[in-house]
Formats: C-alpha cells, sequence, structure tokens
C-alpha cells in the first residue's frame, strides 16, 4: 500500500485504488528536491564559464525552464501509464531492449543521491568548525550516519512517507533559505556584479547546457515515477505545470542570488569550488550558522530521498529481481560507499562533480530525446499489461531507438570535454575533425555533446518512430489490469 507503512507497489502498475490527488501535489516533490543552497553555489559554476551576469541569468532561465519542461512532459507518461518512468520507456525501447536505459538511470540516480549526500556531509562539517564545535573526522562520521539513515529510510518506506517528508522539507527549507538569502544580501556589491566581462556565444551555450544538465536533465529518468499514482483523470496541463514550475522555481531565484553574490567577490566565487556549500557559511553571523547548516542539509535530503527511491526502481527494471525497499536498500550502501571515498579519501569536488555531470548527461540526453518525442507522438493510454509482455504490442528489443541513444553518446561524448577529470581525457574526440577548434578550441566547453545528443533522440523518433507509434495504438484497446513482474 502506499499509503501506510512500507509502500509493496514495486515497478508494477499502480491499482485503480491507489490513484488519489490532484497535479499540484506534484508541486511539494519537485520544489523540495530543488531548494537546496547548492543552487546557490551554481551561480559560481555558471559564472566560471566566463560569462557577465545578464549573460549568465539567460542561461540560467532558459536551461532551467527547458530541462525541467522536459520532465514535465515525461511526468505525463505517469499519468497515463501509472508505472515508473523507465517502465514506461519500454514503450519506447522494447521491454528488454530498455534494460540498458534503466542501466544509464540507475547510474545517474545513486551518482546523484551520493553527491547530495557528500555535500550535506561536508556542509555540517565546515558549519561545526566555524561554531568551534569541531568538524574533523568524528563530525563527518555523526553527518553522515545521519544523512544517510535519513535517506535510506525514506527510500525504503517509500511513496507516502516520499511525498509528507517533502513537503516538510519544502516549508521548513524555504523558510531559511530565505532568511539566508536576507542575511548574505550585504555582500552584494552591484558595481562589482555589472562590470564583469561579457563572454563568447560558445560560453554562454556552455553554462546553459551545464545549467540543464545540472538541474532538469538530471531527473528527467525521473519524472514519472510521482505522478504515477494521480488518477487518469487529473488534468494534463496541470501535471506538466506543477512539475515545470515546482522543479524550476526555487533553482532559477537561487542561481540569481548566487550569481550576484559570486560576482561579487572572487574569493568566495573560488572556495565554492572546493566546498560548494560550507563555502557560503562565511557570509553569515555565527548566530545562524546552525539554522543555515539545517536549510542547507533537508535541501539535500530532499533531493537523496527522490533519487534513491526512483534509483531502486530504476533497478528493478534494469532486471534485478529482488522487492522495491530491498532495491532502496541496496542503493543506500551503494551511496555511502561513495561519500565515504569521496569525504574521507577524495580531493576537489567540482571536477569530479563536472566531469560526472557532462558524462552521464549525454547519453541521458539521448534518452531523454528519444522518451520526449515518444510521449508526444502517443495520443492514448499505454496498454499496462503489455508493458511487462516482451511478446506484446511493445516488443522485445526495439533496434531505432536504442540506435539512436548509441549513437547519439558516440557522438555527444565526442563534442564534450572533461579536462577536469584526467580520466576522462579521451572525450572531445570530434571537436577537431568538425572544424570546431579540438579539446583547447572555442568550442571545447560548449557541452554541445549534450545538445546534439538531445536533438538525435528526439528528431530521431519523431522521424522514424511515428508510424512503429501508430501501429501499436492501432493493437487495441489499452489492457487496464495490474501486472507485475514475477515477485522475488
Amino acid at each position: 500500500m502506499a499509503g501506510s507503512g512500507i509502500e509493496m507497489i514495486g515497478i508494477e502498475v499502480v491499482p485503480e485504488s491507489e490513484r488519489s490527488g490532484e497535479p499540484r501535489s506534484l508541486f511539494w516533490p519537485w520544489f523540495a528536491s530543488n531548494i537546496s543552497v547548492l543552487g546557490v553555489s551554481y551561480g559560481a559554476f555558471t559564472l566560471a564559464f566566463g560569462v557577465s551576469f545578464w549573460q549568465a541569468v539567460i542561461a540560467g532561465v532558459v536551461g532551467i525552464v527547458v530541462s525541467f519542461a522536459l520532465c514535465g512532459i515525461i511526468a505525463l507518461a505517469g499519468k497515463r501509464g501509472s508505472a515508473p518512468t523507465m517502465v514506461l520507456s519500454r514503450a519506447a525501447f522494447g521491454v528488454n531492449g530498455n534494460r540498458l536505459t534503466a542501466a544509464l538511470s540507475w547510474l545517474l540516480t545513486v551518482g546523484w543521491e551520493t553527491v547530495l549526500v557528500i555535500l550535506a556531509t561536508l556542509a555540517t562539517s565546515t558549519v561545526f568548525t566555524r561554531l568551534g564545535w569541531g568538524g574533523g573526522t568524528g563530525t563527518k562520521v555523526v553527518a553522515l550516519i545521519v544523512v544517510s539513515a535519513i535517506t535510506v529510510l525514506a527510500g525504503v518506506a517509500g511513496f507516502a512517507v516520499v511525498m509528507r517528508l517533502q513537503a516538510v522539507i519544502t516549508v521548513v527549507a524555504a523558510v531559511l533559505t530565505v532568511v539566508y538569502m536576507v542575511l548574505a544580501a550585504d555582500h552584494i556589491h552591484w558595481s562589482t556584479v555589472s562590470a564583469l566581462p561579457s563572454g563568447s556565444a560558445q560560453q554562454v551555450i556552455g553554462a546553459l547546457v551545464f545549467l540543464m544538465t545540472g538541474f532538469g536533465l538530471g531527473w528527467v529518468n525521473a519524472a514519472a515515477d510521482y505522478s504515477r499514482y494521480l488518477p487518469r483523470s487529473a488534468s494534463a496541463r496541470g501535471v506538466f505545470g506543477w512539475t515545470t514550475f515546482g522543479g524550476a522555481l526555487g533553482p532559477v531565484v537561487l542561481l540569481i542570488f548566487g550569481l550576484l553574490l559570486a560576482g561579487s567577490s572572487t574569493d568566495l566565487a573560488t572556495a565554492i569550488g572546493a566546498d560548494p556549500i560550507g563555502a557560503l557559511t562565511t557570509l553569515l553571523p555565527t548566530w545562524f550558522l546552525v539554522p543555515f547548516a539545517i536549510a542547507a542539509v533537508l535541501g539535500l535530503i530532499g533531493g537523496a530521498v527522490l533519487d534513491i527511491y526512483s534509483s531502486g526502481l530504476a533497478l528493478l527494471t534494469a532486471g534485478v529481481r529482488i522487492p522495491r525497499y530491498l532495491a532502496a536498500a541496496v542503493d543506500g550502501v551503494i551511496m555511502v560507499a561513495g561519500t565515504i571515498y569521496v569525504v574521507f579519501f577524495g580531493s576537489s569536488f567540482i571536477g569530479a562533480f563536472q566531469g560526472f555531470l557532462i558524462t552521464l548527461g549525454v547519453p541521458i540526453a539521448a534518452w531523454c530525446g528519444v522518451m520526449v518525442a515518444d510521449v508526444a507522438l502517443r495520443r492514448r493510454d499505454y496498454a499496462e499489461a503489455e508493458l511487462f509482455d516482451p511478446r506484446g504490442r511493445y516488443g522485445d528489443v526495439r533496434a531505432l531507438p536504442l540506435t539512436l541513444v548509441i549513437a547519439g553518446t558516440a557522438i555527444g561524448w565526442g563534442l564534450v570535454t572533461n579536462s577536469f577529470a584526467g580520466w576522462l581525457s579521451w572525450q572531445g574526440y570530434l571537436l577537431g575533425p568538425l572544424g570546431l577548434g579540438g579539446r583547447e578550441g572555442d568550442w571545447a566547453y560548449a557541452g554541445l555533446g549534450i545538445l546534439v545528443a538531445l536533438v538525435i533522440g528526439l528528431l530521431g523518433t519523431l522521424i522514424g518512430s511515428a508510424g512503429a507509434v501508430r501501429r501499436q495504438e492501432a493493437a487495441g484497446s489499452p489492457v487496464r489490469e495490474v501486472i507485475a513482474e514475477p515477485r522475488p
């Protein structure tokens, strides 16, 4: 049941009796998971591309809103099919052909939840150090245990607990974040910010793509996981609108504020690269450090909770046959292990972070293009039972969508660079042959590969899959019964 205790529904279709609510309920999970003060630090990350304040604002608003609009489109599939995002993806890729993209989705969500727990641990350590309470190994261990416990327990409990927790996080984190902005506003110097030189078109594109990848594109593979509990009668416009609005509102406001802060101080911008959230405490009076830590940690937990819930669903969709709550627990173990490595044995955070975003962002962008086009082509609800049957209308393996993802990834990786992480230096292999200046040229950091991968998936599906979708929908009326893969 979704309403009490541990959610026992896994990747099967949500029964009619469990569907309730209205589209506006989607505001809470999407706002809570993106209200983290990490959004302020994105101001420094964005200005690092060499753009002016106004260029960064344009790149931010466009990149964030468009990327969450993609989430809004995919959320429509959840209402139509009442199944997790990566199960609905089977309609495009085939029941077994979808295993590859489900595995990619799992890797991305596990990576994101690990990043967020790392940030929460480091932020707590920094606050304790400033308070003189000791911010060393002991503090980091305790912070890691507390943050991980909340995240894993919520993920194990499932949908109802996640939604309630997100509503609480939304209110508390939003209020404390507003107080932080008021207290830190004195550190903004408009004369300095407005004097930032303008960057080239390539630098603006690079900033825009980075923000798309860091925000909405990081959520597209989970976008239907929370709309699947809505009744089919729910407004499609409402599902799209509340998902987009809830996801984009916080990041846009926080980014603009972060641009003003980072643009006012090069020292702060540099410090954010090493400790994206802890560096923000240097602007605060001592009395607000504890409330700031609460706001920061809650915001990060909000994102991590959504990720661990969705990563468990993706793991099941990829073919692992264990109960949903155990899948969330497995992901929690991996998350803790990754956090321990980075916090206690790693070095600079931002290099690994950007390398992670760009590298996984390319195949996910290609998948997103396919999925968005597939949703746009459909006019009827999904045949739910056949999402679990390789002999059904959606087939076993569909070659075209998989080819589009593979081709989009291969071309995309050839058009992005990752100098921040040495082990990714092989990327960018097409920048020279295509006359774009090579790995050191003007286009090296524009992130073209992510946009190209998205367009390849989108246009390739719109052109090549329209007939297949029509045939699927002509195969008969959608079968509306709860079908589950065999339980372990």
